[in-house]
């Protein structure tokens, strides 16, 4: 039976108790009133109670106590003693069972609500998910459900269709809206070859693409089953909860016993007037509100982080981040796009350009490819190259029209001639962080092709960002010295550590370590090492997937700009569990005594079922109180120099 249920069973059997409350000042007594609500009350323990009641006897039976322990002794008490009362002709109050069930499922069904609300960004998710897919099967194009489509399928998208799976455009062209993945508002142009993501919608062409990822395979059940894990993850500082629940638990009840004790055997008050005070102790100390301190602010956390473009994979990490000192990045896919261009050609632009294509027709280095990119678009066209041989460390030589040519990096200067003004010219363009490619013919070389991966048009504001949050920025990366200085020039980077190994980046992020908590942003194979050392990694979306697992913060953006509001999300988010459970605490602790009489000379005390409604309330500000982290700014504003 729901929650929900439950309350409106209490609520509609605790309603004839609550009119006889209104009428008993007046005089009017209902007859039978005894019986009636003996009979209202056992309903209500029996449905709306029993899985408080069983709850309790679970965990006690594993000699532990739990929340619900308080409130099954609370109303049990209240209950048994009543029918006592009932046959020995004192006075009952089964109300007192009853209101205080119906308070905490109140209480109870606002927090279901709120989890709902919390957990909106999820639902969207899923809803968004395509029906059916049109697949080519035998020749013929037809539809089929979603679950029906396999690996390997051929499927076409028509205009303002969604995408049904993740996969690659073998045909065609179009733009697809991608924002409900990346927060992305800008569509993105698509092409034969590039990727296209599961349940994004399409937008004016039609094309053919290839199914890659089917099922729970494809990013958006990849993204959903992420944030239900962080949603479902525990903080480390709910541990200490679990913890303080065990013992505040047992310590109510030997308060509550001695309340009693003190009340009717010192103080000379009536057996139901000591009961009374020993019940709204138990009742009112009930630490729901503690226990929904953490999961409560972290589920809206992490919601709010996925319709950000921000999945927060487990709850640790807002601990961690909560210390983070200093932020090392990764440089290239990172802080640059990840694709290097040909950004200049020094020499005779068209010989240069067929010479390092001929020789670099064959290679699949990043820097060749960008070579070829650059002749495809000036039409120059690569000659045939004959007797390839490669320079281990330098580059490759090969016969082109009868001439001995190479294309290699600067450690061929030892070997070659070059000019002084060429050489100038290269230590200009390597100040300028871009990496020179020097081609020569019969040992002299005759010009320098510059290329750059550029860093992102957002980086610099991003760097200005974290250094304006007060921490240390690092560069760590495998890219030669003075190009990676360069780049950390560019962009306001305030270290850098450069010609690294791919399995020594661990090393390095664990030697800085020592200076404090180190949060790590990067998106490669040879970054995964140190995504994992690092006390929080920060995985980029258009990373490998090693990358992606490696990582307990994942930015679906591929936005530096995203680790600044990570942060600053995961720190309110961890802030605001703190504030709950400082308020859940206090309430507790200024409870207890009203509850216990000892403010009763005053006029002030407690009655069970008032003590039921306040714990309900409780509960209910520490939902709200997570629930208004949506309304927490999460932009930082830096203005750069």
């Amino acid at each position: 039976m729901t929650i929900t249920k439950r309350f409106w069973i209490a609520l509609v059997f605790s309603i004839p108790m609550l009119i006889g409350m209104i009428l008993m000042p007046f005089g009017i007594m209902v007859p039978g009133s005894e019986w009636i609500q003996f009979v209202l009350t056992t309903i209500v323990m029996a449905v709306a109670a029993r899985p408080f009641i069983q709850s309790a006897w679970a965990s006690f039976k594993k000699h532990h106590s739990n929340m619900d322990t308080l409130v099954a002794i609370g109303t049990a008490v209240a209950y048994v003693y009543s029918i006592y009362a009932m046959f020995t002709g004192q006075a009952v109050f089964f109300e007192s069972a009853a209101f205080v069930i119906t308070f905490v499922l109140l209480g109870q069904v606002f927090e279901e609500r709120m989890r709902n609300n919390a957990s909106n960004a999820i639902e969207k998710l899923v809803d968004l998910q395509a029906k059916e897919a049109g697949v080519m099967r035998d020749g013929k194009l037809v539809k089929i459900p979603l679950d029906q489509v396999v690996e390997g399928d051929l499927i076409r998208v028509k205009p303002g269709q969604k995408i049904a799976v993740d996969g690659v455009i073998t045909e065609g062209s179009s733009t697809v809206d991608e924002s409900m993945v990346t927060g992305e508002s800008m569509p993105v142009t698509k092409k034969t070859g590039d990727k296209v993501i599961g349940s994004t919608i399409n937008s004016n062409g039609t094309f053919m693409f290839k199914a890659e990822k089917v099922g729970s395979d494809t990013m958006l059940s990849q993204i959903v089953e992420l944030v239900k894990k962080a949603q479902n993850s525990h903080a480390p500082i709910q541990n200490l909860t679990d913890k303080v629940s065990e013992i505040f638990v047992p310590a109510v009840l030997i308060l509550s016993i001695l309340t009693f004790l003190v009340w009717y055997v010192f103080l000379g008050a009536t057996i139901a007037k000591a009961l009374i005070f020993a019940v709204s102790v138990v009742v009112i100390a009930c630490p729901c509100a503690l226990g929904l301190a953490t999961p409560t602010a972290l589920m809206v956390g992490t919601g709010r982080g996925a319709k950000m473009g921000i999945l927060i994979k487990n709850g640790e990490v807002l601990e961690e981040v909560n210390d983070v000192k200093t932020v090392v990045m990764d440089k290239t896919g990172t802080i640059t796009n990840g694709k290097p261009e040909v950004t200049d050609i020094i020499g005779n632009e068209k010989q240069v350009l067929s010479i390092a294509a001929s020789l670099e027709e064959s290679s699949e280095h990043p820097l060749a490819t960008a070579i070829m990119d650059k002749a495809k678009v000036e039409n120059v066209q690569a000659n045939t190259a004959t007797d390839f041989s490669a320079v281990e460390g330098k580059g490759v030589t090969a016969l082109v029209d009868n001439q001995k040519a190479f294309v290699g990096n600067d450690k061929m200067l030892s070997d070659v001639k070059i000019d002084s003004e060429l050489q100038d010219k290269m230590v200009q363009l390597q100040n300028e962080a871009k990496t020179v490619v020097f081609v020569g013919v019969d040992d002299k070389i005759i010009g320098l092709i510059a290329i750059q991966d550029a860093p992102k048009a957002t980086s610099k504001e991003a760097i200005a960002t974290l250094k304006a949050r007060g921490l240390r920025t690092v560069m760590l990366t495998g890219d030669n010295q003075r190009v990676a200085e360069a780049i950390a020039k560019e962009v306001g980077i305030d270290e850098v550590i450069a010609d690294v190994l791919p399995g020594d980046k661990a090393d390095h992020v664990q030697a800085l370590q020592k200076d404090g908590k180190v949060a790590f942003v990067g998106d490669g194979i040879n970054d995964a090492p140190a995504l994992t050392m690092a006390d929080v990694g920060i995985a980029m979306g258009s990373g490998t997937d090693i990358a992606i697992e490696s990582g307990g913060i994942v930015l679906m953006k591929n936005d530096l700009r995203d680790v600044a509001k990570a942060l600053e999300l995961s720190r309110k988010t961890f802030n605001r569990i703190k504030l709950n459970l400082f308020w859940a605490f206090i309430y507790n602790v200024l409870g207890i005594p009203v509850a216990a009489g000892l403010f009763f000379a005053v006029g002030l005390s407690l009655s069970p079922e008032l003590a039921g409604l306040a714990m309900a309330f409780s509960s209910l500000s520490v939902v709200t109180s997570s629930v208004l982290l949506n309304k927490s700014k999460i932009e930082p504003k830096v203005a750069l120099n």
